[in-house]
């Protein structure tokens, strides 16, 4: 009878992995809080009534207070997309820290290449140890997935009972599946910044266009004339809406290709470092 070997399913172990546990509560909570902060400021703070000449005492939700004394109390007639806009800013603050904290935490201690030549050097010496000791203290993502596929990589220098190119596809798996841990936790939340991107514009376009509407209705209610400069007045107030959308998307954006790019280098030095421990251990223990 013809002997048969023994299937890489058959012999090595399940990935020991584990999946990572973690809060999504700052993805539903963080918006509300954001947008209920949004409309605090706007109308409590730009609407504050010793702002403007003409105080309004009616409509505790939206009071019409007229003839603002400066700039900034003047965004407060800007309506009642304002406090979307500026709750969408907050989101950006928000989630900017956000990411930025946990980007820093993925990205470790010290340079990523730096830290995969070390275990390129140890690993060359037979060393495994020692490069699991680099693992602990880079201590980022990449470290992550280079200290799972070392345990693996140890674990099948010792295995028998299967061939080398089943002991590699095992370290590989491995690997794979500690990336798959690794990468949505760093781009998490990033929807947020990108859907602000685009649709922080068109928000500020529909508040500009609720303005100029509300502007020429009162225009061609009086008849024209005289009102020409509360026209103009009406304009600028509703252009408020225009530059805080435009500042906050183009504040989006820039967060969202510092945060991708970052997220880009991080995913480089995973891929290398599952590249590193296959081509090592294919090369040293054929």
């Amino acid at each position: 009878m013809a002997e048969t070997k023994p299937t890489a399913s058959a012999s090595v172990k399940a990935t020991s992995v584990q999946a990572k546990r973690s809060s999504n509560s700052i993805s539903w909570i963080a918006p509300v809080l954001c947008v209920v902060a949004g409309y605090a400021i706007w109308r409590f703070i730009l609407g504050a009534s010793n702002g403007f000449e003409q105080p309004s005492a009616e409509g505790g939700f939206w009071p019409e207070h007229k003839v603002p004394k400066d700039a900034l109390h003047r965004i407060y007639e800007g309506g009642i997309i304002v406090p979307l806009l500026i709750g969408m800013l907050l989101m950006v603050i928000v989630f900017s820290i956000e990411r930025f904290l946990t980007i820093r935490k993925a990205m470790g201690n010290g340079s990523i290449s730096d830290f995969i030549r070390k275990v390129q050097y140890h690993l060359a010496n037979r060393n495994v140890d020692a490069a699991l000791s680099e693992c602990d203290k880079q201590r980022g993502s990449v470290a992550n997935v280079m200290k799972a596929g070392l345990r693996r990589y140890k674990e099948m220098i010792n295995e028998g009972g299967i061939d080398t190119e089943q002991k590699v596809i095992s370290i590989q798996k491995e690997v794979e599946e500690a990336t798959a841990l690794e990468i949505p936790m760093l781009q998490k939340n990033l929807v947020f910044l990108s859907t602000i991107t685009s649709v922080g514009t068109l928000v500020a376009l529909l508040g500009t266009v609720i303005g100029m509407i509300k502007s020429f209705a009162a225009l061609g209610t009086s008849g024209g004339g005289s009102d020409s400069t509360a026209l103009a007045i009406g304009i600028s107030e509703a252009l408020y809406n225009t530059a805080l959308g435009i500042g906050t998307s183009a504040l989006s954006l820039i967060m969202y290709n510092i945060f991708t790019t970052k997220i880009d280098s991080i995913t480089y030095g995973i891929d290398e470092s599952g590249f590193t421990l296959t081509q090592s251990f294919a090369s040293l223990y054929k």
